[in-house]
Protein backbone atom coordinates (compact mmCIF):
# COMPACT_ATOMS: atom_id res chain seq x y z
CA UNK A 1 0.00 0.00 0.00
CA UNK A 2 1.46 3.35 -1.04
CA UNK A 3 0.30 6.90 -0.34
CA UNK A 4 -2.39 8.67 -2.35
CA UNK A 5 -2.82 12.38 -1.61
CA UNK A 6 -6.44 12.99 -0.52
CA UNK A 7 -6.84 16.02 -2.77
CA UNK A 8 -10.63 16.17 -2.55
CA UNK A 9 -10.60 16.13 1.27
CA UNK A 10 -7.84 18.77 1.34
CA UNK A 11 -9.69 21.08 -1.02
CA UNK A 12 -12.90 20.75 0.97
CA UNK A 13 -11.01 21.50 4.20
CA UNK A 14 -9.49 24.59 2.56
CA UNK A 15 -12.94 25.75 1.50
CA UNK A 16 -14.34 25.12 4.97
CA UNK A 17 -11.78 27.39 6.66
CA UNK A 18 -12.25 30.31 4.28
CA UNK A 19 -10.82 29.71 0.81
CA UNK A 20 -14.07 30.37 -1.05
CA UNK A 21 -14.74 33.54 0.94
CA UNK A 22 -11.17 34.63 0.24
CA UNK A 23 -11.59 34.05 -3.49
CA UNK A 24 -14.81 36.07 -3.48
CA UNK A 25 -13.26 38.96 -1.52
CA UNK A 26 -10.05 39.02 -3.53
CA UNK A 27 -7.89 37.79 -0.66
CA UNK A 28 -7.27 34.58 -2.56
CA UNK A 29 -7.67 35.91 -6.09
CA UNK A 30 -4.61 33.86 -7.04
CA UNK A 31 -6.47 30.65 -6.17
CA UNK A 32 -9.47 31.37 -8.39
CA UNK A 33 -10.40 29.68 -11.66
CA UNK A 34 -9.25 26.24 -10.57
CA UNK A 35 -5.73 27.32 -9.60
CA UNK A 36 -5.88 25.62 -6.18
CA UNK A 37 -7.21 22.42 -7.70
CA UNK A 38 -4.53 22.34 -10.40
CA UNK A 39 -1.66 22.94 -8.00
CA UNK A 40 -2.83 20.27 -5.55
CA UNK A 41 -3.36 17.73 -8.30
CA UNK A 42 0.21 18.24 -9.52
CA UNK A 43 1.61 18.21 -5.99
CA UNK A 44 -0.27 14.99 -5.34
CA UNK A 45 1.29 13.35 -8.39
CA UNK A 46 4.81 14.24 -7.24
CA UNK A 47 4.09 13.10 -3.68
CA UNK A 48 2.50 9.84 -4.83
CA UNK A 49 4.91 8.92 -7.61
CA UNK A 50 8.30 10.31 -6.55
CA UNK A 51 8.41 10.80 -2.77
CA UNK A 52 6.25 8.00 -1.38
CA UNK A 53 8.25 5.18 -3.03
CA UNK A 54 11.43 6.54 -1.38
CA UNK A 55 9.96 6.51 2.13
CA UNK A 56 10.76 2.92 3.11
CA UNK A 57 14.06 3.04 1.20
CA UNK A 58 15.12 6.04 3.26
CA UNK A 59 14.01 4.43 6.51
CA UNK A 60 16.14 1.36 5.86
CA UNK A 61 19.16 3.14 4.38
CA UNK A 62 19.41 6.01 6.84
CA UNK A 63 22.18 8.60 6.43
CA UNK A 64 25.58 6.92 6.80
CA UNK A 65 28.26 9.32 8.05
CA UNK A 66 31.98 8.95 7.34
CA UNK A 67 34.84 11.44 7.23
CA UNK A 68 32.50 14.38 7.66
CA UNK A 69 30.26 13.32 4.76
CA UNK A 70 26.58 12.35 4.98
CA UNK A 71 25.35 9.94 2.32
CA UNK A 72 21.67 10.32 1.48
CA UNK A 73 19.53 7.31 0.51
CA UNK A 74 19.37 6.20 -3.14
CA UNK A 75 17.16 8.47 -5.23
CA UNK A 76 17.12 11.27 -2.67
CA UNK A 77 19.30 13.74 -4.57
CA UNK A 78 17.47 13.25 -7.87
CA UNK A 79 14.06 13.60 -6.20
CA UNK A 80 15.11 16.77 -4.38
CA UNK A 81 16.50 18.37 -7.52
CA UNK A 82 13.35 17.57 -9.50
CA UNK A 83 11.18 18.82 -6.63
CA UNK A 84 13.06 22.12 -6.44
CA UNK A 85 13.20 22.61 -10.22
CA UNK A 86 9.44 22.10 -10.39
CA UNK A 87 9.09 25.21 -8.20
CA UNK A 88 7.65 23.59 -5.08
CA UNK A 89 10.13 25.27 -2.73
CA UNK A 90 9.22 28.72 -4.05
CA UNK A 91 5.45 28.33 -3.77
CA UNK A 92 4.74 30.80 -0.89
CA UNK A 93 7.91 32.90 -1.15
CA UNK A 94 8.27 36.59 -2.04
CA UNK A 95 8.21 37.18 -5.83
CA UNK A 96 10.87 39.88 -5.40
CA UNK A 97 13.37 37.07 -4.85
CA UNK A 98 11.98 34.52 -7.29
CA UNK A 99 9.08 33.18 -5.24
CA UNK A 100 5.55 32.58 -6.51
CA UNK A 101 3.83 34.47 -3.68
CA UNK A 102 0.98 31.97 -3.38
CA UNK A 103 -1.02 31.68 -0.15
CA UNK A 104 0.21 29.84 2.92
CA UNK A 105 -3.08 27.93 2.92
CA UNK A 106 -2.18 26.37 -0.42
CA UNK A 107 1.36 25.67 0.75
CA UNK A 108 0.00 24.05 3.92
CA UNK A 109 -1.88 21.48 1.85
CA UNK A 110 1.23 20.81 -0.25
CA UNK A 111 3.36 20.54 2.90
CA UNK A 112 0.95 17.93 4.22
CA UNK A 113 1.47 15.92 1.03
CA UNK A 114 5.27 16.07 1.17
CA UNK A 115 5.28 14.95 4.79
CA UNK A 116 2.72 12.21 4.31
CA UNK A 117 4.62 10.82 1.34
CA UNK A 118 8.04 11.10 2.98
CA UNK A 119 8.44 12.94 6.27
CA UNK A 120 12.22 12.59 6.41
CA UNK A 121 12.53 14.18 2.95
CA UNK A 122 10.11 17.00 3.76
CA UNK A 123 12.09 18.12 6.80
CA UNK A 124 14.76 19.64 4.56
CA UNK A 125 12.57 22.20 2.76
CA UNK A 126 10.65 22.84 5.99
CA UNK A 127 13.81 24.26 7.60
CA UNK A 128 14.61 26.22 4.44
CA UNK A 129 11.18 27.83 4.66
CA UNK A 130 11.95 29.05 8.16
CA UNK A 131 15.26 30.50 7.04
CA UNK A 132 13.51 32.33 4.21
CA UNK A 133 10.99 33.84 6.62
CA UNK A 134 13.69 34.99 9.05
CA UNK A 135 15.79 36.58 6.29
CA UNK A 136 12.79 38.33 4.77
CA UNK A 137 11.68 39.73 8.11
CA UNK A 138 15.03 40.62 9.67
CA UNK A 139 17.91 40.27 7.19
CA UNK A 140 19.78 43.23 5.72
CA UNK A 141 19.26 44.06 2.06
CA UNK A 142 22.77 42.78 1.34
CA UNK A 143 22.07 39.37 2.93
CA UNK A 144 18.67 39.14 1.26
CA UNK A 145 20.10 39.88 -2.18
CA UNK A 146 22.96 37.42 -1.73
CA UNK A 147 21.08 34.46 -0.24
CA UNK A 148 17.29 34.58 -0.68
CA UNK A 149 16.98 33.79 -4.38
CA UNK A 150 19.19 30.71 -4.02
CA UNK A 151 17.32 29.37 -0.97
CA UNK A 152 13.91 30.11 -2.48
CA UNK A 153 14.90 28.30 -5.68
CA UNK A 154 15.99 25.32 -3.60
CA UNK A 155 19.56 25.56 -4.89
CA UNK A 156 20.74 26.10 -1.29
CA UNK A 157 19.03 24.93 1.89
CA UNK A 158 18.70 26.47 5.34
CA UNK A 159 18.99 25.19 8.91
CA UNK A 160 18.07 26.35 12.39
CA UNK A 161 20.87 26.07 15.00
CA UNK A 162 19.44 26.58 18.49
CA UNK A 163 20.07 23.62 20.75
CA UNK A 164 23.30 22.93 22.64
CA UNK A 165 24.18 20.00 24.91
CA UNK A 166 23.60 21.99 28.10
CA UNK A 167 20.70 24.03 26.67
CA UNK A 168 17.77 22.05 25.34
CA UNK A 169 14.61 24.13 25.52
CA UNK A 170 16.29 26.66 27.84
CA UNK A 171 17.86 29.09 25.37
CA UNK A 172 19.09 31.25 28.25
CA UNK A 173 21.85 28.67 28.77
CA UNK A 174 23.37 29.06 25.28
CA UNK A 175 27.19 29.35 25.19
CA UNK A 176 28.05 29.65 21.47
CA UNK A 177 30.08 32.85 21.03
CA UNK A 178 30.16 35.53 18.35
CA UNK A 179 33.03 38.01 18.30
CA UNK A 180 32.78 41.08 16.02
CA UNK A 181 35.70 41.46 13.60
CA UNK A 182 35.29 45.14 12.78
CA UNK A 183 34.43 44.50 9.12
CA UNK A 184 30.78 43.61 9.56
CA UNK A 185 31.49 39.93 10.17
CA UNK A 186 31.61 37.87 13.36
CA UNK A 187 33.67 34.87 14.42
CA UNK A 188 31.35 32.09 15.60
CA UNK A 189 32.62 29.36 17.94
CA UNK A 190 30.63 26.67 19.71
CA UNK A 191 28.65 23.46 19.33
CA UNK A 192 25.06 22.83 18.29
CA UNK A 193 23.15 19.56 18.46
CA UNK A 194 20.02 18.11 16.84
CA UNK A 195 20.53 20.14 13.66
CA UNK A 196 18.20 18.80 10.98
CA UNK A 197 19.96 18.50 7.61
CA UNK A 198 23.01 20.25 9.06
CA UNK A 199 25.11 18.34 6.53
CA UNK A 200 24.03 16.69 3.27
CA UNK A 201 24.96 16.50 -0.40
CA UNK A 202 21.58 17.44 -1.88
CA UNK A 203 22.66 21.04 -2.60
CA UNK A 204 25.97 22.83 -3.08
CA UNK A 205 25.58 25.11 -0.07
CA UNK A 206 23.86 25.05 3.33
CA UNK A 207 22.94 28.31 5.08
CA UNK A 208 23.00 27.92 8.87
CA UNK A 209 21.07 30.36 11.06
CA UNK A 210 22.83 30.26 14.42
CA UNK A 211 22.01 31.67 17.85
CA UNK A 212 25.09 32.96 19.68
CA UNK A 213 26.23 35.46 22.31
CA UNK A 214 28.35 38.57 21.88
CA UNK A 215 31.20 39.09 24.40
CA UNK A 216 29.32 41.84 26.25
CA UNK A 217 25.84 40.36 25.87
CA UNK A 218 23.37 40.56 28.76
CA UNK A 219 22.66 37.33 30.59
CA UNK A 220 19.74 35.11 29.66
CA UNK A 221 17.63 35.30 26.54
CA UNK A 222 18.10 39.10 26.36
CA UNK A 223 21.68 38.48 25.24
CA UNK A 224 21.10 36.23 22.25
CA UNK A 225 21.83 37.28 18.67
CA UNK A 226 21.13 35.52 15.36
CA UNK A 227 23.80 34.99 12.70
CA UNK A 228 23.93 33.65 9.16
CA UNK A 229 26.79 31.18 8.77
CA UNK A 230 27.09 29.51 5.34
CA UNK A 231 28.83 26.19 4.78
CA UNK A 232 30.68 27.83 1.89
CA UNK A 233 31.39 31.56 1.91
CA UNK A 234 29.63 33.44 -0.87
CA UNK A 235 31.38 35.93 -3.12
CA UNK A 236 29.84 39.28 -4.04
CA UNK A 237 28.71 37.92 -7.41
CA UNK A 238 26.88 35.01 -5.75
CA UNK A 239 29.49 32.36 -6.60
CA UNK A 240 30.83 30.06 -3.90
CA UNK A 241 34.14 30.74 -2.23
CA UNK A 242 36.15 28.97 0.46
CA UNK A 243 34.78 26.43 2.91
CA UNK A 244 33.70 28.09 6.16
CA UNK A 245 34.93 26.92 9.55
CA UNK A 246 31.86 24.80 10.31
CA UNK A 247 31.52 21.04 10.15
CA UNK A 248 29.34 18.12 11.13
CA UNK A 249 31.04 15.93 13.74
CA UNK A 250 28.42 13.19 13.86
CA UNK A 251 24.79 12.25 13.39
CA UNK A 252 22.24 10.88 15.83
CA UNK A 253 20.83 7.35 15.56
CA UNK A 254 17.13 7.93 16.10
CA UNK A 255 13.86 6.11 16.69
CA UNK A 256 12.44 7.40 13.41
CA UNK A 257 12.97 9.80 10.49
CA UNK A 258 16.09 7.76 9.72
CA UNK A 259 16.68 9.42 6.34
CA UNK A 260 16.85 12.91 7.86
CA UNK A 261 20.41 13.59 9.07
CA UNK A 262 20.28 14.98 12.61
CA UNK A 263 23.70 16.53 13.05
CA UNK A 264 26.07 17.78 15.71
CA UNK A 265 27.63 20.94 14.29
CA UNK A 266 31.01 22.35 15.33
CA UNK A 267 31.75 26.02 14.68
CA UNK A 268 35.32 27.28 14.95
CA UNK A 269 37.82 24.40 14.82
CA UNK A 270 40.22 26.77 13.05
CA UNK A 271 39.55 30.01 14.87
CA UNK A 272 35.92 30.67 14.16
CA UNK A 273 33.31 30.41 11.44
CA UNK A 274 32.51 33.61 9.58
CA UNK A 275 28.99 34.84 10.23
CA UNK A 276 26.80 37.86 9.58
CA UNK A 277 24.31 39.40 11.98
CA UNK A 278 20.61 39.01 11.20
CA UNK A 279 18.55 41.78 12.78
CA UNK A 280 19.97 43.65 15.75
CA UNK A 281 22.52 42.57 18.32
CA UNK A 282 20.94 40.88 21.36
CA UNK A 283 17.58 40.68 19.53
CA UNK A 284 18.11 37.25 18.03
CA UNK A 285 15.32 35.52 19.88
CA UNK A 286 12.69 37.63 18.12
CA UNK A 287 14.30 36.75 14.79
CA UNK A 288 14.41 33.07 15.63
CA UNK A 289 10.75 33.07 16.65
CA UNK A 290 9.95 34.08 13.07
CA UNK A 291 11.52 30.78 12.01
CA UNK A 292 9.96 28.82 14.83
CA UNK A 293 6.40 30.00 14.22
CA UNK A 294 6.73 28.95 10.59
CA UNK A 295 8.22 25.63 11.67
CA UNK A 296 5.60 25.00 14.37
CA UNK A 297 2.73 25.16 11.91
CA UNK A 298 4.64 22.89 9.56
CA UNK A 299 5.33 20.42 12.38
CA UNK A 300 1.59 20.43 13.11
CA UNK A 301 1.07 19.56 9.46
CA UNK A 302 3.52 16.69 9.93
CA UNK A 303 1.15 15.33 12.56
CA UNK A 304 -1.74 15.59 10.11
CA UNK A 305 0.34 14.04 7.34
CA UNK A 306 1.61 11.03 9.25
CA UNK A 307 -1.89 10.44 10.63
CA UNK A 308 -3.38 10.40 7.14
CA UNK A 309 -0.63 8.08 5.86
CA UNK A 310 -1.20 5.69 8.77
CA UNK A 311 -4.96 5.79 8.21
CA UNK A 312 -4.67 5.00 4.51
CA UNK A 313 -2.39 2.06 5.28
CA UNK A 314 -4.66 0.71 8.02
CA UNK A 315 -7.78 1.10 5.87
CA UNK A 316 -6.20 -0.88 3.06
CA UNK A 317 -5.09 -3.62 5.46
CA UNK A 318 -8.49 -3.83 7.12
CA UNK A 319 -10.14 -4.32 3.76
CA UNK A 320 -7.71 -7.11 2.82
CA UNK A 321 -7.24 -8.96 6.10
CA UNK A 322 -9.89 -11.60 6.94
CA UNK A 323 -10.47 -12.82 10.46
CA UNK A 324 -13.49 -14.26 12.29
CA UNK A 325 -17.13 -13.59 11.51
CA UNK A 326 -18.48 -10.06 11.73
CA UNK A 327 -21.88 -9.60 13.40
CA UNK A 328 -24.67 -10.23 10.91
CA UNK A 329 -22.39 -11.82 8.30
CA UNK A 330 -24.16 -14.42 6.12
CA UNK A 331 -20.96 -15.57 4.41
CA UNK A 332 -19.40 -18.95 5.09
CA UNK A 333 -15.97 -17.34 4.83
CA UNK A 334 -14.09 -15.20 7.34
CA UNK A 335 -15.00 -11.51 7.26
CA UNK A 336 -12.69 -8.67 6.31
CA UNK A 337 -11.73 -7.14 9.63
CA UNK A 338 -13.15 -3.79 8.52
CA UNK A 339 -16.60 -5.31 9.08
CA UNK A 340 -15.94 -5.80 12.81
CA UNK A 341 -17.33 -2.93 14.91
CA UNK A 342 -14.18 -2.37 16.95
CA UNK A 343 -12.04 -2.09 13.84
CA UNK A 344 -14.58 0.33 12.36
CA UNK A 345 -14.31 2.34 15.56
CA UNK A 346 -10.52 2.52 15.32
CA UNK A 347 -10.61 3.53 11.67
CA UNK A 348 -13.25 6.20 12.29
CA UNK A 349 -11.22 7.55 15.19
CA UNK A 350 -8.14 7.69 12.96
CA UNK A 351 -9.94 9.47 10.14
CA UNK A 352 -11.92 11.95 12.25
CA UNK A 353 -8.92 12.95 14.36
CA UNK A 354 -6.93 13.50 11.19
CA UNK A 355 -9.71 15.66 9.74
CA UNK A 356 -9.94 17.76 12.92
CA UNK A 357 -6.18 18.31 13.07
CA UNK A 358 -6.12 19.21 9.37
CA UNK A 359 -8.89 21.77 9.87
CA UNK A 360 -7.04 23.41 12.78
CA UNK A 361 -3.79 23.65 10.80
CA UNK A 362 -5.52 24.97 7.68
CA UNK A 363 -7.44 27.52 9.78
CA UNK A 364 -4.09 28.67 11.20
CA UNK A 365 -2.66 29.06 7.70
CA UNK A 366 -5.75 31.02 6.66
CA UNK A 367 -5.33 33.36 9.64
CA UNK A 368 -1.68 33.90 8.70
CA UNK A 369 -2.71 34.71 5.12
CA UNK A 370 -5.20 37.28 6.37
CA UNK A 371 -2.55 38.77 8.66
CA UNK A 372 -0.27 39.25 5.63
CA UNK A 373 -2.78 40.07 2.90
CA UNK A 374 -5.65 42.13 4.33
CA UNK A 375 -5.51 45.85 3.59
CA UNK A 376 -7.01 47.15 6.82
CA UNK A 377 -4.40 47.41 9.61
CA UNK A 378 -6.90 46.58 12.34
CA UNK A 379 -8.06 43.46 10.51
CA UNK A 380 -4.47 42.37 9.93
CA UNK A 381 -3.73 42.79 13.64
CA UNK A 382 -6.77 40.73 14.63
CA UNK A 383 -5.82 38.01 12.16
CA UNK A 384 -2.24 37.96 13.48
CA UNK A 385 -3.53 37.55 17.03
CA UNK A 386 -5.86 34.74 15.93
CA UNK A 387 -2.98 32.96 14.18
CA UNK A 388 -0.75 33.38 17.24
CA UNK A 389 -3.47 31.85 19.41
CA UNK A 390 -3.86 28.88 17.08
CA UNK A 391 -0.19 28.08 16.41
CA UNK A 392 0.52 26.23 19.70
CA UNK A 393 -2.75 24.32 19.28
CA UNK A 394 -1.94 23.46 15.67
CA UNK A 395 1.52 22.24 16.64
CA UNK A 396 0.71 20.33 19.83
CA UNK A 397 -2.78 18.97 19.22
CA UNK A 398 -1.98 17.85 15.68
CA UNK A 399 1.27 16.13 16.60
CA UNK A 400 -0.38 14.35 19.52
CA UNK A 401 -3.02 13.21 17.04
CA UNK A 402 -0.29 12.01 14.69
CA UNK A 403 1.11 9.71 17.39
CA UNK A 404 -2.32 8.50 18.50
CA UNK A 405 -3.46 7.72 14.96
CA UNK A 406 -0.18 6.03 14.02
CA UNK A 407 -0.47 3.90 17.17
CA UNK A 408 -4.01 2.92 16.23
CA UNK A 409 -2.70 2.03 12.80
CA UNK A 410 -0.36 -0.51 14.38
CA UNK A 411 -3.29 -1.84 16.41
CA UNK A 412 -5.48 -2.33 13.34
CA UNK A 413 -2.70 -4.47 11.87
CA UNK A 414 -2.58 -6.59 15.01
CA UNK A 415 0.62 -8.57 15.40
CA UNK A 416 1.66 -7.67 11.87
CA UNK A 417 1.69 -4.02 12.90
CA UNK A 418 4.60 -4.79 15.20
CA UNK A 419 6.53 -6.27 12.29
CA UNK A 420 8.55 -3.74 10.31
CA UNK A 421 7.78 -5.24 6.91
CA UNK A 422 4.19 -4.01 6.94
CA UNK A 423 5.28 -0.37 7.25
CA UNK A 424 2.82 0.52 10.02
CA UNK A 425 5.57 0.70 12.64
CA UNK A 426 7.55 3.29 10.67
CA UNK A 427 4.68 5.77 10.84
CA UNK A 428 4.59 5.49 14.62
CA UNK A 429 8.38 5.79 14.88
CA UNK A 430 8.42 8.82 12.58
CA UNK A 431 5.45 10.47 14.29
CA UNK A 432 6.97 10.31 17.76
CA UNK A 433 9.47 13.14 17.24
CA UNK A 434 6.86 15.70 16.24
CA UNK A 435 5.51 16.34 19.79
CA UNK A 436 9.12 16.94 20.89
CA UNK A 437 10.94 19.17 18.43
CA UNK A 438 10.28 22.84 17.62
CA UNK A 439 9.24 23.28 21.24
CA UNK A 440 7.82 20.31 23.12
CA UNK A 441 4.08 20.09 23.41
CA UNK A 442 4.34 20.96 27.08
CA UNK A 443 6.05 24.20 26.05
CA UNK A 444 3.27 24.81 23.52
CA UNK A 445 0.74 24.44 26.34
CA UNK A 446 2.68 26.91 28.48
CA UNK A 447 2.87 29.33 25.54
CA UNK A 448 -0.88 29.06 24.99
CA UNK A 449 -1.71 29.58 28.65
CA UNK A 450 0.75 32.32 29.56
CA UNK A 451 1.28 34.31 26.35
CA UNK A 452 -1.63 33.69 23.99
CA UNK A 453 -4.70 33.64 26.22
CA UNK A 454 -3.97 37.09 27.75
CA UNK A 455 -3.56 38.65 24.27
CA UNK A 456 -5.75 41.77 23.97
CA UNK A 457 -6.88 41.19 27.58
CA UNK A 458 -8.44 37.88 26.56
CA UNK A 459 -10.48 39.35 23.69
CA UNK A 460 -8.79 37.16 21.05
CA UNK A 461 -9.62 33.86 22.71
CA UNK A 462 -13.12 35.03 23.65
CA UNK A 463 -13.80 35.95 20.02
CA UNK A 464 -12.61 32.52 18.94
CA UNK A 465 -14.85 30.81 21.49
CA UNK A 466 -17.81 32.84 20.21
CA UNK A 467 -17.16 31.49 16.70
CA UNK A 468 -17.00 27.93 18.03
CA UNK A 469 -20.28 28.46 19.86
CA UNK A 470 -21.94 29.68 16.68
CA UNK A 471 -20.77 26.56 14.83
CA UNK A 472 -22.06 24.30 17.61
CA UNK A 473 -25.47 25.96 17.66
CA UNK A 474 -25.74 25.73 13.88
CA UNK A 475 -24.84 22.04 14.03
CA UNK A 476 -27.80 21.41 16.31
CA UNK A 477 -30.14 22.63 13.58
CA UNK A 478 -28.65 20.45 10.83
CA UNK A 479 -31.33 18.32 9.23
CA UNK A 480 -29.37 15.10 9.56
CA UNK A 481 -30.03 12.13 11.91
CA UNK A 482 -28.06 12.38 15.15
CA UNK A 483 -26.80 15.90 14.65
CA UNK A 484 -29.08 17.56 17.20
CA UNK A 485 -27.32 15.45 19.83
CA UNK A 486 -23.91 16.16 18.31
CA UNK A 487 -24.66 19.89 18.39
CA UNK A 488 -25.63 19.68 22.05
CA UNK A 489 -22.40 17.83 22.90
CA UNK A 490 -20.32 20.37 21.03
CA UNK A 491 -22.13 23.21 22.81
CA UNK A 492 -21.25 21.57 26.13
CA UNK A 493 -17.61 21.40 24.98
CA UNK A 494 -17.64 25.10 24.10
CA UNK A 495 -19.13 25.87 27.52
CA UNK A 496 -16.34 23.87 29.19
CA UNK A 497 -13.71 25.69 27.14
CA UNK A 498 -15.29 29.03 28.00
CA UNK A 499 -15.31 28.32 31.75
CA UNK A 500 -11.78 26.88 31.68
CA UNK A 501 -10.49 29.89 29.77
CA UNK A 502 -11.90 32.31 32.31
CA UNK A 503 -10.41 30.19 35.11
CA UNK A 504 -7.00 30.25 33.42
CA UNK A 505 -7.11 34.01 32.87
CA UNK A 506 -8.06 34.59 36.50
CA UNK A 507 -5.68 32.05 38.03
CA UNK A 508 -2.53 32.80 36.01
CA UNK A 509 -1.63 36.09 37.73
CA UNK A 510 -2.69 34.81 41.16
CA UNK A 511 -1.21 31.31 41.14
CA UNK A 512 0.95 30.60 38.09
CA UNK A 513 1.82 27.08 39.28
CA UNK A 514 -1.85 26.12 39.45
CA UNK A 515 -2.53 27.52 35.98
CA UNK A 516 0.50 25.75 34.49
CA UNK A 517 -0.56 22.47 36.08
CA UNK A 518 -3.67 22.69 33.90
CA UNK A 519 -1.96 23.96 30.75
CA UNK A 520 -1.66 20.64 28.91
CA UNK A 521 -5.25 19.48 29.52
CA UNK A 522 -6.35 23.00 28.58
CA UNK A 523 -4.61 22.73 25.21
CA UNK A 524 -6.25 19.35 24.65
CA UNK A 525 -9.62 20.84 25.58
CA UNK A 526 -9.03 23.62 23.10
CA UNK A 527 -8.15 21.09 20.41
CA UNK A 528 -11.16 18.81 20.87
CA UNK A 529 -13.47 21.84 20.96
CA UNK A 530 -11.97 23.84 18.08
CA UNK A 531 -11.55 20.66 16.06
CA UNK A 532 -15.21 19.82 16.58
CA UNK A 533 -16.25 23.36 15.65
CA UNK A 534 -14.23 23.35 12.42
CA UNK A 535 -15.66 19.94 11.52
CA UNK A 536 -19.12 21.32 12.27
CA UNK A 537 -18.53 24.07 9.72
CA UNK A 538 -17.44 21.43 7.23
CA UNK A 539 -20.53 19.33 7.95
CA UNK A 540 -22.83 22.30 7.41
CA UNK A 541 -21.17 23.09 4.09
CA UNK A 542 -21.29 19.41 3.10
CA UNK A 543 -25.01 19.21 3.77
CA UNK A 544 -25.58 22.15 1.42
CA UNK A 545 -23.44 20.55 -1.28
CA UNK A 546 -25.18 17.19 -0.97
CA UNK A 547 -28.60 18.84 -1.10
CA UNK A 548 -27.49 20.51 -4.34
CA UNK A 549 -26.77 17.11 -5.84
CA UNK A 550 -23.06 16.63 -5.11
CA UNK A 551 -21.84 13.05 -4.85
CA UNK A 552 -21.02 11.63 -1.41
CA UNK A 553 -17.19 11.56 -1.50
CA UNK A 554 -15.53 14.22 0.60
CA UNK A 555 -18.91 15.68 1.57
CA UNK A 556 -20.22 12.45 3.05
CA UNK A 557 -16.94 11.90 4.86
CA UNK A 558 -17.21 15.41 6.33
CA UNK A 559 -20.61 14.61 7.83
CA UNK A 560 -19.52 11.27 9.25
CA UNK A 561 -16.22 12.61 10.60
CA UNK A 562 -17.94 15.50 12.35
CA UNK A 563 -20.47 13.35 14.14
CA UNK A 564 -17.94 10.72 15.19
CA UNK A 565 -15.37 13.26 16.41
CA UNK A 566 -17.87 15.26 18.43
CA UNK A 567 -19.52 12.22 20.00
CA UNK A 568 -16.24 10.46 20.78
CA UNK A 569 -13.61 13.20 21.23
CA UNK A 570 -15.34 16.49 22.06
CA UNK A 571 -17.40 14.61 24.61
CA UNK A 572 -14.25 14.48 26.78
CA UNK A 573 -14.46 18.24 27.40
CA UNK A 574 -16.11 18.11 30.82
CA UNK A 575 -13.50 15.70 32.15
CA UNK A 576 -10.70 17.88 30.81
CA UNK A 577 -12.29 20.91 32.47
CA UNK A 578 -12.22 19.08 35.80
CA UNK A 579 -8.53 18.28 35.33
CA UNK A 580 -7.79 21.92 34.56
CA UNK A 581 -9.61 23.61 37.42
CA UNK A 582 -9.31 20.92 40.11
CA UNK A 583 -6.13 19.04 39.29
CA UNK A 584 -3.44 21.45 40.45
CA UNK A 585 -3.26 20.30 44.08
CA UNK A 586 -2.59 16.69 43.11
CA UNK A 587 0.28 17.88 40.89
CA UNK A 588 1.86 20.72 42.85
CA UNK A 589 1.43 18.97 46.16
CA UNK A 590 2.84 15.68 44.93
CA UNK A 591 6.04 14.20 46.30
CA UNK A 592 8.08 12.15 43.84
CA UNK A 593 10.63 9.73 45.27
CA UNK A 594 14.14 9.86 43.90
CA UNK A 595 15.08 7.01 41.60
CA UNK A 596 17.21 4.35 43.30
Amino acid sequence: MTYRAPVADMLFAMRSVGMDEGIASGLYADLADGMAESVLEEAGKFANDRLAPLNKIGDRHGTPFKDGVVTSPPGWREAYQDWAQAGWNSLPADPAFGGQGLPLLLNAACSEMWNAANMAFALNPMLSGGAIEALLAHGSAELQNLYLAKIIAGEWTGTMNLTEPQAGSDLAALRTKAVPQGDGTYRITGQKIYITYGEHELTENIVHLVLARLPDAPAGTRGISLFLVPKFLVNADGSLGARNDVRCSGIEHKLGIHASPTCTMIFGDEGGATGWLIGQENKGLACMFTMMNNARLNVGLQGVAIADRAYQHALWYAQERRQGKAPGSQSSEMSPIIEHPDVKRMLMEMRSKTAAARAICYATANALDRAHRLEDAGERKAAHEEASLLIPVAKAFSTDIGVEVASLGVQVHGGMGFVEETGAAQYLRDARIAPIYEGTNGIQAIDLATRKLPTADGATVRNAIAKYRHAAEALSTLNEPGFARAGAILTEAVDALDRSTEWMLKTLPQSPADALAGATPYLRLYGVTAGGAYLARSALAARVALAAGASDGAYGRALRDCRFFVENMSVAARGLETSIVEGAEAINGAFLEAAE
